[in-house]
C-alpha cells in the first residue's frame, strides 16, 4: 500500500530528532506514513504555516500554543499539543565580556549550582542585561526569567526575540550579553569563539518541556486514526533515541546537510550532555541534558500548560484562571492515552500534577504496574499545581 505524506515543520535542532529520526529509521513507514520534513526559519512561521494548513504537523515550543488558546497572538484555527517531544536540551550563555567578567570574580563555570551562578552573575553585570531568547512564549524565556528573578535581577532585563540559528550571530553583533537557546546552537557559539556556557536548563528546572508536537484541532478531531499513527510513529523513534548507545547515530543523522547542516560532534554534545563550556576546551557534564521518552518525558500533563499560562498571565495581564482553563484544554493527555496505549507507553494515573515536587526520580502507579517519573525539581523549590482540575 501507499505510504500517507504528511508535512511535519521543524527547526534545526536537536530536539526534531524523533521527527527526523521516524522518517529516516522507518518508524513512520511501519505506520503507513511518509514524513514531509519541511525545515522552517523561525517559531512564527511554524505556528503560521500550521494555521493555514500548509503543513499538517509542527514541531513547536511547548508554550506556544498556551499562548494561542489565550488569544495572544494572531487569529488562527485552534491547535492542539498531543505529546511532548523533549524536555531539555537548553543552554545559557554569555557573552565574552561577561565570561570574563564571572571569572574575575572566582565563577568556576560548575554546572550543577543555578543559585551560585546567578549570584555571580548579578555580581559581574553593571549594566541593563540583554537577553535573547527564540520566541517570547518559549520554556527558554520561562528559565531565563524565573533563574534571574530569584538570583536578584528586577526591571533591568529586557529580552530580545532571535531564531536559534542566529544566536551565536546576534552575540556576536553585540546584541545580546545572554541567551538561551536549543542546542546545538549554544555549542555553535562556543565552538566559534562568541560565548561560554554558564548552566544547561536542567539546572534551573529539572525537567524543562521544551518541544511539543502541535496539530489542529480540526485534524486531530477529524483524522483520529492518522492522528494517532503519527504520534505512535515519534513516540517509538523517541523511545529510541533514549537509548544510550544510539545518540552517536542519531548526532550523524541530524547533522545531514538537509537537517542541522554541522559537525556531527556539536549535535553529539546535546545529544549525551558532554559540553564545551568555552572557547578554551573546558568540558562540563550534564547527565539527563535532554530526554525523549524516559520517565514520563513525552507525557503532556495539563497542569505543565497550566504553569506556562499562569506566568505568560501574569506578564500580560490577563486572568490567570481563565488562561489556566484555556491553556489545560489544549493539552491532550485523553489523546495520548488513546493513542499510545497500543503502543506500549506508560501512562500515569492522573492528566495533572504538582510541578516541580520531585527532588529525585520516582517510582508511581501507572495504568499498568509502575513507572518512573523524572526529577523535575526547579532550583530554587517552587513548586507549581493548577487551582483544579480538567
Amino acid at each position: 500500500m501507499p505510504l500517507t505524506p504528511i508535512r511535519l515543520g521543524y527547526l534545526p535542532l536537536i530536539d526534531a530528532a524523533p521527527l527526523i529520526v521516524a522518517q529516516e529509521l522507518g518508524f513512520a513507514s511501519e505506520e503507513g506514513l511518509s514524513l514531509d520534513l519541511i525545515r522552517l526559519n523561525s517559531w512564527a512561521q511554524s505556528r503560521d504555516m500550521l494555521g493555514a494548513g500548509l503543513i499538517e504537523a509542527a514541531h513547536m515550543l511547548a508554550p506556544m500554543p498556551v499562548a494561542q488558546a489565550m488569544g495572544l497572538g494572531p487569529a488562527l484555527p485552534p491547535s492542539d499539543l498531543v505529546m511532548v517531544l523533549s524536555q531539555g536540551g537548553q543552554a545559557i550563555a554569555v557573552s565574552p565580556e561577561l565570561a570574563e567578567a564571572l571569572r574575575l570574580g572566582g565563577h568556576d563555570f560548575a554546572f550543577s549550582d543555578a543559585m551560585a551562578a546567578g549570584r555571580a552573575l548579578r555580581a559581574a553585570v553593571n549594566k541593563p542585561l540583554r537577553i535573547g531568547v527564540p520566541f517570547l512564549f518559549s520554556t527558554q524565556h520561562e528559565l531565563v526569567r524565573h533563574w534571574l528573578h530569584h538570583s536578584g535581577f528586577g526591571d533591568d532585563i529586557s529580552v530580545v526575540t532571535v531564531p536559534p540559528p542566529n544566536m551565536a550571530e546576534a552575540m556576536a553583533a553585540g546584541e545580546v550579553d545572554l541567551f538561551c537557546v536549543g542546542e546545538p546552537w549554544a555549542s555553535f557559539a562556543v565552538e566559534n569563539g562568541i560565548a561560554s556556557l554558564i548552566l544547561p536548563g536542567i539546572a534551573i528546572w529539572a525537567a524543562p518541556p521544551e518541544k511539543g508536537l502541535v496539530l489542529n484541532h480540526t485534524f486531530v478531531e477529524g483524522q483520529p486514526d492518522l492522528t494517532g499513527r503519527l504520534m505512535r510513529a515519534i513516540w517509538r523513534a523517541g523511545r529510541w533515541l533514549d537509548m544510550p548507545e544510539h545518540r552517536g547515530s542519531a548526532a550523524e543523522i541530524l547533522s545531514r546537510p538537509e537537517y542541522l547542516k554541522l559537525p556531527s560532534e556539536l549535535a553529539e554534545r546535546g545529544l549525551t550532555g558532554r559540553m564545551m563550556v568555552s572557547p578554551m576546551g573546558e568540558m562540563r557534564d550534564a547527565p539527563g541534558f535532554i530526554a525523549f521518552n524516559a520517565g514520563s518525558a513525552s507525557y503532556p500533563w495539563r497542569s505543565l500548560a497550566a504553569f506556562f499560562a499562569d506566568r505568560i498571565a501574569r506578564r500580560h495581564g490577563r486572568d490567570p484562571v481563565e488562561a489556566m482553563r484555556r491553556a489545560m484544554a489544549v493539552y491532550r493527555t485523553d489523546l495520548y492515552r488513546q493513542h499510545l496505549r497500543e503502543a506500549g507507553a506508560e501512562l500515569p494515573g492522573a492528566s495533572a500534577r504538582l510541578e516541580g515536587a520531585l527532588a529525585t526520580d520516582l517510582h508511581v502507579p501507572a495504568e499498568r504496574g509502575q513507572m518512573i517519573l523524572r526529577r523535575d525539581a526547579f532550583f530554587d523549590g517552587t513548586t507549581f499545581e493548577p487551582p483544579f482540575a480538567i
